[in-house]
């Protein structure tokens, strides 16, 4: 299934969720969507647990200051 497509399903599953319910419909369908997608990821592979909770260190935060004040993020 294309990336598209499931764009469109979760748009109209959200859609949905706000026209027949209220606010926390769409909020409950949106954290539940965001959570598969999460989910999804992990099991495909494209990210590992670590991902989410890895740590920099103090030089790797300066290098990324530095990259942003000149615009330069592609080294």
């Amino acid at each position: 299934m294309s990336r598209a497509v499931v764009g469109l399903t979760a748009g109209m599953a959200l859609g949905f969720a706000a026209y027949f319910g209220d606010f926390w419909a769409f909020l409950l369908v949106l954290g539940l969507g965001v959570v598969g997608l999460v989910v999804g990821r992990l099991m495909e592979g494209d990210y590992g647990p670590g991902d989410f909770v890895h740590r920099r260190d103090r030089q790797e935060r300066i290098r990324d200051d530095r990259r942003r004040t000149r615009g330069d993020w592609r080294s």
